[in-house]
């Protein structure tokens, strides 16, 4: 008889969070989607236009792994208004072996959350300049704050801007951040006003028109898009992303059809782009000089979620953290 083991979120968020254990088993994720060890299919995705929401199926099995994890996540992007989260959903974890339910996170979103800030981080790891000290960020919500938390691990961020469509968020996050990371933070009035050379822009909106344009390129910039998930999403303008030295994606048939290379695409233009994965293990280059400006777009994949969900399996099992139940 299969037991399932059943974590809420204040138990999931005891588990793990954003530091360097949990930024390289993020990190490893990239090469094996690469190699092509990762069986991934499509994301499914519901639209609820009405609600201005959409809920997303993510899966993935990776080799080596003791779980696979089935993640239905939700975003509805009108919550705030109501005083309620944007983003929200659970994840289901199989046994690899033998394909029986093994567990039920009830994380409300926490793990998308977390595992998509550190992604941001792994990209700048690897492409953003070794001194990039300043952080551009556009969108105020809970993504817009990790991703710059996240950031910390990697780089020694001690400047943060931060633009949003309302600029009372703006300020509540940089009130935030300067609180919590003890790092400068200001709101800025423009999308352009948060760039600086040599510096991060962080991308974390659900915009449907670009908010970046090549002529806010700045020498040495690398630009991390976590917005565009979907074929009516776009963040980076078509010029922004052909006049950038190296693009990147975490998936680049994801990319394609729901991210930033879509675009491109769709108007005949196509992009060359290289998968994180390949810059992680040297198959392709990535950054090669301090001017060079660099793109790395995140679709988010079932394969992250397969292994931060796995990741908190095995310390729940090493807390004996979680209610066990006989299925």
């Amino acid at each position: 008889m299969a037991q399932i083991t059943v974590l809420v979120e204040s138990e999931v968020r005891n588990l793990v969070g954003l530091g360097t254990g949990e930024l390289d088993v993020i990190e490893a994720v990239y090469p094996a989607i690469s190699a092509g060890a990762a069986s991934m299919p499509p994301i499914q995705r519901i639209d609820v236009p009405e609600h201005n929401g959409e809920i997303d199926i993510k899966s993935a099995y990776l080799p080596g792994f003791d779980g696979i994890a089935v993640k239905v996540s939700a975003g509805f992007f009108d919550n705030p208004a109501r005083g309620l989260p944007s983003l929200g959903g659970l994840i289901l974890v199989f046994e690899s072996d033998t394909g029986l339910p093994a567990a039920a996170l009830f994380d409300n979103g926490y793990l998308t959350n977390v595992r998509t800030a550190l992604a941001g981080a792994v990209a700048a790891r690897h492409l953003a300049t070794q001194g990039a000290n300043a952080v551009g960020v556009l969108g105020a919500g809970v993504q817009a704050r990790l991703q710059v938390e996240a950031l910390t691990l990697v780089r020694p961020v001690a400047n943060v801007r931060v633009w949003a469509r309302r600029s009372d968020e703006a300020e509540r996050l940089a009130a935030e951040l300067r609180s919590d990371l003890d790092v400068e933070a200001s709101a800025v009035d423009a999308p352009g006003d948060a760039v600086c050379a040599g510096g991060i822009l962080v991308t974390t909106t659900p915009a449907t028109e670009p908010l970046v344009t090549a002529a806010m390129l700045q020498p040495g910039l690398h630009i991390t898009a976590v917005g565009s998930d979907a074929e009516h999403k776009q963040e980076i303008s078509v010029d922004a992303v052909e006049a950038v030295d190296v693009v990147v994606c975490d998936s680049r048939s994801q990319s394609a059809r729901l991210g930033e290379l879509r675009a491109p695409g769709a108007s005949g233009r196509e992009v060359a782009a290289v998968e994180l994965g390949e810059v992680i293990t040297g198959d392709a280059a990535g950054r090669v000089g301090d001017d060079q400006v660099t793109l790395c777009d995140l679709t988010g994949t079932g394969a992250q979620d397969t292994a931060i969900a796995s990741l908190v399996m095995a310390r729940a099992r090493d807390a004996s953290i979680g209610r066990r139940l006989q299925a």
